[in-house]
């Protein structure tokens, strides 16, 4: 198997990520109209090229610290293996609105084209770098986002109500841009990480740097996806689970934000924005009351959650099994 191949495919799936998750960075923006949607994608767009310069440590975590891909032939397989089943995963939530996690699909697509192959996981990695990190993002994202919130109703109690949502509605701007850059800061680094093994397997380089050239088309590719937009997931999270106000979405998506910076730069940790700002999302949510919130809807949501990796992985394998029989 060609490694052009491979960087095709994966940008390809880079693409899927844009579009999959464009409503992660400004779903709650366009639901309480801080922005149109057309601008809040153009922003989106722009702030995930920016962010995706801003850091590799997440690449290198994929590329070597998940599983041990062969060199030669075999190890293309199996990075290609591993993108059919988060390209599949993607598509199938996209199609019915649940905001999973393409970082997970990702994971998942590894872990299971390494083991269909019967090479080696990196499972202290993966329990880390990625089971750990999926457990606590959320929680740290509702319990952050649910304080924040409870501190603004509480610092703007006496103010003018339509006074204080118009200003939440400027800074929702400047919320979503930061959410936006971080979406690119933690998405696009993860199909860096991706190229970046299969020209290591392939031989055309021996370390896991991240070349300009491979930044800049992984930027280029997440950008255009997130400008073709994902309304059917955007409807999910800034409609569907709860009817937000400039205030709670400021607040979640500042939340998420700092979530997803602290993870990259200090743990470099390829965590879930979705996870991230659903969990926000929620978080700001409860402060309303409990019932505002539509437990069904989350449910689903979570239920997708669980589902990512072993369905992601099983697709994987089978998409092993198929392209040794016609590459190896």
């Amino acid at each position: 198997m060609s490694t052009i191949a491979i960087v095709v495919i994966a940008l390809a799936f880079d693409y899927t990520n844009g579009f999959h998750d464009a409503a992660n960075a400004i779903a709650t923006s366009v639901s309480t109209r801080a922005l149109t949607p057309r601008a809040a994608l153009g922003m989106a767009a722009v702030m995930n090229l920016a962010g995706a310069f801003a850091g590799e440590q997440v690449a290198k975590t994929v590329g070597k610290g998940i599983i041990d891909a062969p060199q030669g032939n075999q190890g293309l397989v199996i990075v290609a293996a591993a993108l059919c089943g988060a390209i599949t995963w993607n598509m199938i939530t996209w199609y019915f609105g649940l905001p999973s996690s393409s970082t997970h699909a990702l994971i998942g697509g590894l872990v299971g084209g390494a083991l269909a192959a019967s090479e080696t996981v990196k499972w202290d990695g993966v329990f880390e770098k990625v089971v750990i990190p999926m457990i606590i993002s959320p929680l740290i994202g509702f319990g952050v986002a649910y304080l924040l919130m409870v501190a603004i109703l509480w610092a703007f109690r006496r103010r003018n109500p339509h006074k204080v949502t118009r200003g939440f509605r400027v800074a929702q701007t400047v919320s979503a841009a930061a959410m936006a850059f971080g979406h690119g800061l933690q998405d696009a680094q993860k199909t860096m990480g991706l190229i970046v093994m299969a020209l290591v397997v392939g031989g055309y380089q021996t370390g896991y740097d991240v070349p300009f050239w491979v930044t800049l088309s992984a930027a280029l590719a997440i950008s255009a996806g997130t400008y073709a937009g994902g309304w059917r997931i955007m409807r999910t999270l800034g409609r569907r689970i709860i009817e937000l106000d400039p205030p709670r979405g400021f607040a979640a998506e500042a939340t998420a934000a700092s979530v997803l910076y602290s993870t990259a730069f200090v743990f470099h940790a390829p965590v879930s924005t979705t996870h991230t700002i659903t969990s926000s999302i929620l978080g700001v949510g409860s402060t309303k009351r409990l019932t505002a919130v539509r437990w069904g809807v989350a449910g689903n949501i979570v239920s997708a959650w669980v589902l990512t990796i072993p369905a992601a992985a099983m697709v994987s394998a089978l998409s092993y099994g198929l392209m040794s029989v016609l590459f190896l």
